[in-house]
C-alpha cells in the first residue's frame, strides 16, 4: 500500500513531457520546439529565469505566419547542461549547432527578451549573413541603469576585461538537480554578459547592425521604485534614452513603447507578435 501511495505521489513530481524534442548541440542535447511553415524562421531567446513554454502563446500566433522555434538554453528545463563558461559565444555556438542538426535553416529572425537580447545581438554581430531581422523585447541597453539592491548600476560595471574563451563542443557537469543546473548556468551567464556589455560601451555602436530590420519593444514605465541611490526620474530618463539608442544599432531600426511590464510576452503578447510579424514582412521584402 505504501509503495502504491509513493508511486502516486512521485507521478506528480515528474517533469511534464517536453513539447519539442532533444537535439544534439555538440556533445549535449537542447530542447528545441519548432512549429509552423514558411521563411524566415523565427528563433526566440528568452531572459533569465524563464523557460521556453512561457513563450507558447506567442509561438502559436507566430506559427500561423511562418516557421518559429523556441528552445531552452543548456541547463534549463529539459535541456542538458553545457560546457562552462556560459558566454554569448558558447550559447550561440550551441544554438547554431542544434538548429543545423534539426534541419532548421537561416537566415533567421531572432527575438531576444531581456538577457536574451544581448545573446541575439552578439549572434547578429558574429554571423550577419545568418540573420534576417531582430526583435528586441525589453532588453537592457549597455547604457541603462538597473536595480542592484539599493544601488542603481549598469550591467557592464562588473566587467573585469576578460576575453571570452572560444566556444567548444562537449558535455556540461550536472549539479545534481534541474534547479541547481539552471542556477549554475545563470550565474555564469550574468558574469560573462558584463564583459560583452563593457565592450559595447567602449566603442560607438550606432549602425553596427547595418540595415537589418530591427524593432525595439520598450515598456512604458521603468518601475524603479523608491529606495535607490539615484532619483527615479533621473533613472527613467536615462532608461528611455538608452532604449531609443538601441534602435540606432541599425539604419532600419524602430522603437515601440508598450503599455506593459518587463515580461511583454506574457503581459502584452499581441505587441510581441505584431513586431515579429512586421520584421518578418520586412525581411521577406528585402529579399
Amino acid at each position: 500500500m505504501h509503495g502504491i501511495a509513493l508511486a502516486f505521489i512521485l507521478s506528480f513530481l515528474q517533469p511534464a513531457p517536453a513539447p519539442g524534442r532533444l537535439v544534439d548541440a555538440g556533445g549535449h542535447r537542447l530542447h528545441l520546439n519548432c512549429s509552423g511553415t514558411g521563411s524566415p524562421t523565427v528563433i526566440v531567446e528568452y531572459g533569465l529565469g524563464d523557460v521556453s513554454t512561457n513563450w507558447l502563446p506567442v509561438q502559436r500566433e507566430v506559427a500561423a505566419l511562418t516557421r518559429v522555434c523556441t528552445y531552452d538554453r543548456a541547463g534549463y528545463a529539459w535541456s542538458e547542461p553545457g560546457p562552462m563558461p556560459r558566454t554569448f559565444a558558447q550559447i550561440n555556438f550551441e544554438l547554431r549547432t542544434a538548429l543545423a542538426n534539426a534541419g532548421e535553416r537561416g537566415p533567421f529572425v531572432l527575438v531576444g527578451h531581456s538577457f536574451g537580447g544581448g545573446v541575439v545581438r552578439q549572434f547578429a554581430l558574429d554571423s550577419p549573413g545568418d540573420v534576417a531581422g531582430l526583435v528586441f523585447a525589453e532588453i537592457v541597453s549597455e547604457h541603462q541603469f538597473i536595480r542592484m539592491g539599493t544601488h542603481a548600476g549598469k550591467i557592464g560595471d562588473g566587467a573585469q576585461g576578460r576575453t571570452a574563451p572560444a566556444p567548444r563542443a562537449g558535455k556540461g557537469e550536472s549539479r545534481g538537480s534541474a534547479s541547481a543546473d539552471m542556477e549554475a548556468a545563470e550565474d555564469s551567464q550574468r558574469e560573462w554578459s558584463a564583459e560583452y556589455v563593457a565592450r559595447w560601451v567602449a566603442k560607438p555602436q550606432n549602425g553596427t547592425l547595418g540595415n537589418l530590420p530591427v524593432i525595439v519593444l520598450t515598456r512604458a514605465k521603468g518601475g524603479y521604485g523608491e529606495g535607490l541611490d539615484r532619483p527615479e526620474g533621473e533613472l527613467e530618463r536615462a532608461r528611455l534614452d538608452a532604449q531609443r539608442a538601441l534602435a540606432l544599432l541599425s539604419s532600419a531600426g524602430e522603437q515601440r513603447i508598450v503599455d506593459a511590464g518587463h515580461n511583454l510576452h506574457q503581459e502584452a503578447p499581441s505587441a510581441v507578435v505584431s513586431a515579429i510579424r512586421d520584421v518578418v514582412a520586412r525581411a521577406r521584402a528585402s529579399r
